[in-house]
């Protein structure tokens, strides 16, 4: 058998079990054995019949004493099994597997795992775990066991005979990835040993030993294909701006840059006469004023001869900032203008055409300033917002619509600094970490639905006042099927509750709650020509309420909306929560967050607990990274890599800095041109083959 053969060259594997592990993305015998475990079950200590206390989970080695029995008390199987040791005699039952009544021979050897009781004045285990000992390895007991996550209806002892066999068939097969140099200065285990002692581990120190060794690995991968799709040597020849005075813009702005803001300006400027591109990330919580230190760094490019492009995820949020550019830009005698996909062909034709002409100074659109016939004059500055929402080969392809352009990229959502290492390891970090003075922060409370008639209560005084609310639903409709807007975590699946949808509630509120009021529906269905008006009357004052989808979590800036309403709270991770959170607290009125949940998980609880007691989004996504790992924390998948199967950027933060300090190295050094990196930079490249496949849906 070879390692990259089909999985169902094993045997067991009909047509039922392979169609469960193709859907879990396992085709072959390789993919099979780096399919990690998700825990371990301690069951390397052998208890005596005579040791056993009731209530605990315990593992015994036993011989059958009698013939098994079994007996039908109503649609209920009941089988009965002996067992004895040198010390005692036990019982165990199985139900509904009357088949087991061939199984046990007496004499023949087993061991048992499960919870002891005693019942009837004997001693018993209810349906444990069983494995004959046979003289071939023990997989289930006796050592430590671990334990996968559940593919269909394969058992987890078929599992782990399956992920044996395939060990045992190729394990002189696994290629080792790390050239020797690299597993010498850093202490690594060889990958095959790593890969088996990650399944069966010979102890706890190879066990640990294992993990090291795959995590380094995943983390070495992650960061060098980053750096490949990205270009990791800074390159020479920037654009060196002579003129850096922005005052003629902060003059025309309605207050003046935080010390924050003058900090991360100060750093844009440094980066824009140093000769070398600009590649920063400037990250900032919601209201922390990214916008205005962009526009100072678009007005500082466009002073030295150049234009200036921002790139948003939305035609809302282009659209907003078309009119604030607009309104600050005219004044200073500079031209703006919007390109987005839903503007008529000839207003686009018109835009494309001054743009090439070098008409405008400063353009503001959507994914549609990349198309291939949109073409600049003298491109300068390139500005990506909401960054994570767009591909890296999206932002590539902006950045290529000039010759050597500054790159600036923006994010409300706050990236602990982990997981900005990882993902932004070839860029540098400005942080904006204070709000403008004046906002009050945003009171948070968390409740279950029999709070709804107080909340609409409470919505009512303040439409009253003059304020508006947002509502949030993670679902549009509330037909079979429909899919939700908004990503449940997998370790709340089995809290999962019914959804609250955006249009029967509307129809709700509009026809029983607020019939006095105007209320109006928001969702991703909706043309962009809708969603836009429905967003300008909203902004504009001409509606009460909006209930909408997390459509509007990269909304429209609208000072008047106080109140955001969360249902369904436990469906959005805490990241998404805060941003939603942050669309109201932006005018000099007091606002309101209400989380509506009543999932019961512990977890939920402590989620939703941590946004009642904090406002800073830093320590919200560290919170969010630890509670649900870096998985699609804000959609890792966009940036085209494969989710993480081991490591933890929470926990494994020394591994990281490792694997960082060897990726420097490695690409100062060029290392990876040599021959024993051969092996590495294949799989570098089947990462970016992914990686291309995932952008190009993106």
């Amino acid at each position: 058998m070879q390692i990259n053969d089909p999985v169902t060259q094993l045997n067991n594997i009909g047509k039922q079990r392979a169609t469960a592990l193709h859907a879990r993305g396992i085709f072959t015998v390789k993919d099979l054995i780096e399919f990690f475990p998700r825990d371990y079950m301690d069951r390397s200590v052998i208890t005596p019949v005579s040791g056993i206390r009731t209530g605990e989970m315990v593992t015994v080695s036993v011989r059958v004493a009698s013939e098994a029995t079994a007996m039908r008390y109503g649609r209920v199987a009941v089988t009965k099994v002996c067992f004895a040791d040198e010390t005692g005699r036990l019982e165990a039952v199985w139900f509904n597997q009357p088949y087991l009544k061939a199984q046990f021979k007496p004499g023949a050897s087993y061991t048992l795992t499960g919870k002891a009781a005693y019942k009837m004045n004997r001693l018993q285990l209810d349906s444990p775990d069983y494995e004959a000992l046979s003289g071939k390895a023990l997989l289930s007991s006796c050592r430590i066991v671990p334990v996968y996550t559940a593919i269909g209806s394969l058992s987890q002892k078929m599992l782990r005979g399956l992920i044996m066999d395939a060990l045992e068939a190729t394990a002189d097969q696994i290629e080792e990835t790390l050239p020797d140099e690299l597993r010498t200065a850093y202490d690594l285990c060889g990958r095959a040993e790593a890969i088996r002692n990650l399944h069966f581990p010979d102890s706890d120190a190879a066990f640990f030993a294992a993990r090291r060794r795959l995590v380094f690995e995943e983390l070495l991968l992650t960061q060098m294909s980053l750096f490949r799709m990205k270009g990791f040597v800074r390159e020479a020849g920037g654009i060196a701006l002579q003129s850096l005075d922005e005052s003629a813009l902060s003059a025309l702005l309605p207050f003046a840059f935080t010390k924050a803001q003058q900090t991360v300006l100060d750093e844009i400027k440094a980066d824009m006469q140093s000769g070398f591109v600009m590649n920063r990330l400037v990250q900032g919580d919601v209201g922390s004023g990214k916008t205005a230190v962009a526009m100072a760094a678009c007005f500082m490019m466009i002073q030295n001869g150049y234009q200036a492009v921002m790139m948003a995820p939305t035609e809302t949020l282009a659209a907003q900032h078309y009119i604030s550019f607009t309104e600050i830009f005219e004044k200073l005698g500079l031209s703006v203008a919007l390109l987005c996909g839903s503007m008529k062909k000839r207003e686009k034709d018109a835009v494309k055409q001054r743009l090439a002409d070098g008409e405008i100074h400063m353009l503001l659109g959507t994914h549609a300033v990349i198309q291939e016939n949109v073409s600049f004059a003298n491109l300068g500055l390139v500005i990506t917002d909401e960054q994570h929402r767009f591909g890296v080969r999206q932002r590539t392809l902006l950045a290529q619509k000039g010759i050597s352009p500054h790159v600036l990229v923006m994010t409300a959502t706050p990236i602990p600094r982990t997981l900005a290492l990882i993902l932004y390891g070839d860029m540098d970090i400005s942080i904006i970490g204070e709000l403008p003075p004046g906002r009050k922060p945003i009171q948070t409370s968390a409740v279950t639905t029999a709070y709804h008639e107080r909340i609409y209560t409470f919505i009512r005084k303040h439409v009253a006042d003059g304020r508006q609310v947002y509502i949030i639903c993670p679902a549009i409709d509330s037909k079979p099927g429909e899919d939700a807007e908004a990503d449940l975590p997998d370790e709340l699946q089995r809290d999962k509750k019914p959804l609250t949808s955006v249009l029967p509630y509307v129809e709700t509120l509009r026809t029983e709650v607020f019939h006095d009021l105007r209320v109006e529906a928001l969702h991703g269905k909706m043309k962009a020509d809708e969603k836009n008006r429905v967003m300008a009357a909203f902004a504009a004052g001409d509606a009460d309420i909006l209930v909408s989808t997390t459509v509007v979590e990269v909304g429209v800036n609208v000072p008047n909306a106080t109140i955001m309403l969360i249902e369904n709270a436990e469906r959005f991770g805490l990241a998404q929560l805060h941003q939603l959170r942050g669309r109201v607290g932006r005018g000099a009125h007091q606002s309101f967050c209400v989380l509506v949940s009543d999932a019961k998980a512990d977890i939920t609880k402590e989620r939703l607990q941590a946004m009642t007691q904090s406002t800073d989004g830093f320590y919200i996504s560290e919170l969010d990274l630890k509670l649900r790992g870096p998985g699609e924390f804000f959609g890792t998948m966009q940036h085209g890599l494969p989710e993480m199967r081991l490591a933890n950027l929470y926990r494994d933060a020394d591994i990281l800095k490792l694997a960082q300090s060897a990726v420097a190295e490695v690409m100062d050094k060029e290392l990876y041109r040599r021959a024993d990196y051969k092996p590495l930079n294949q799989e570098i490249e089947r990462l970016l083959e992914h990686a291309q496949k995932v952008s190009l849906t993106l």
